[in-house]
């Protein structure tokens, strides 16, 4: 059944310097899913709407807008169709005009794979037809993404805004998932509960319905029951109460401390200074996480900041020290010398075990200063530019 969260309405480009690491780093995290759990599992994940926050986090978007799911899609569409032989992941359509190109661009890769292309245009024309019009919310799609892999499974993420109101609202959608297209079909949908709305594809809508064009011309009415709720407020900084600060001082105390439980697996991580170590656990999480681990997305914002500088300016020199080792401990697996992409699957595990016993102080803004104090030392920049030394007399202390 559906849940919802809120995700406010946020407009304006990536900019260069971001969308590229942005795809680097998104096609590594991906590639390292696919080889350790396989394609579907990263469908799977992609229709999982706080896990996709996580990523959009650790890839240095901001923490909690709308602007996520129009720019992790964007990264993953150029880093991973390029790719598509190799990995069986395509993405087709996207933002505006886009969307529109969803139906040609499955006919060519069915052409190309073999893939059902009628029955793939068929689950993307009506997936964006249940959810901009069976289900009469308030938000008009503006973003479609179709996502495939070659043993025919696929996952849809699209995405609605609501100007008046200045909430958007993301749909996921999962092949596996449901049986129907008019019965209760997605894994969630995310966006601003609005109260009563019509929603013809609830499960209590059943005898209203024999096909989606004539579901329209029904009068059900029902109030989408919630399960979970995930709310992403609407004020720019990142406070402690938006983040799990057990979960994050156990992956502090994992890069900073000189004793970790299991400190012989950092040994193929050596070189790798603290703060690198710090993104890497939680890329790790984001690769290896069980789905209960990603309850609180915003946590993962602590690996690369935010574009907007919440909560901090992104650190470009560790962003790049993270996609050079990923890619190259990937690079090592494939022939034959996994050690270090073992170490670095470890880190979530070792984040969790010292977690177990970890007490979480009230340090919480003064780990956000000195993230932004140090952020130029680390090439930290933002929107609006790079990020400057703070001004002398300003005191900077230690994790």
């Amino acid at each position: 059944m559906p849940s919802y969260a809120d995700l406010p309405l946020h407009y304006g480009q990536v900019p260069p310097w971001l969308a590229q690491r942005m795809s680097l780093l998104g096609g590594a995290i991906t590639e390292a899913i696919i080889m350790d759990y396989g394609r579907g599992e990263f469908l799977r994940r992609m229709s999982d709407p706080c896990w996709f926050q996580a990523l959009g986090c650790v890839l240095g978007m901001d923490w909690h807008s709308s602007g996520i799911t129009t720019s992790v899609m964007g990264a993953l569409k150029k880093a991973l169709n390029p790719r598509a032989a190799e990995l069986g992941i395509y993405i087709c359509g996207g933002k505006g005009k886009y969307s529109k190109q969803t139906p040609n661009e499955l006919a060519v890769i069915a052409n190309k794979t073999g893939l059902p292309g009628d029955q793939l245009i068929y689950s993307s024309k009506l997936t964006a037809k249940v959810d901009n019009t069976a289900i009469q919310d308030g938000f008009q799609l503006y973003l479609h993404s179709f996502l495939l892999s070659t043993d025919g499974d696929w996952a849809v993420v699209q995405q609605g805004m609501n100007d008046a109101t200045g909430m958007a609202r993301r749909y996921h959608w999962h092949s596996s998932a449901f049986q129907s297209f008019t019965e209760a079909p997605h894994t969630y949908i995310y966006g601003h509960n609005q109260g009563l709305i019509l929603n013809l594809t609830a499960i209590n809508a059943a005898n209203t319905k024999n096909g989606i064009m004539e579901l329209v011309k029904e009068k059900p009415v029902h109030l989408l029951p919630e399960i979970r709720n995930l709310v992403m407020p609407n004020h720019h900084e990142l406070r402690a109460e938006n983040v799990n600060l057990k979960r994050l001082g156990s992956v502090l105390a994992l890069a900073y401390d000189t004793k970790p439980s299991d400190f012989e697996s950092l040994l193929m991580l050596e070189g790798v200074g603290p703060r690198t170590l710090q993104s890497l656990t939680l890329v790790s999480e984001v690769i290896h996480g069980t789905p209960s681990r990603f309850e609180d997305p915003a946590r993962f914002s602590f690996a690369h900041g935010g574009k907007d500088g919440h909560p901090f300016p992104v650190p470009l020199k560790i962003y790049d020290e993270t996609i050079s080792t990923l890619k190259d401990a990937l690079y090592k697996a494939k022939i034959g010398a996994s050690e270090k992409k073992d170490a670095i699957n470890k880190l979530s595990q070792m984040a969790a075990s010292i977690e177990k016993d970890f007490i979480p102080n009230t340090n919480f803004d003064k780990l956000i200063e000195e993230e932004r104090n140090n952020a130029w030392r680390y090439g930290g920049r933002t929107v609006l530019g790079k990020a400057k030394p703070p001004q002398e007399g300003d005191q900077l202390s230690l994790f």
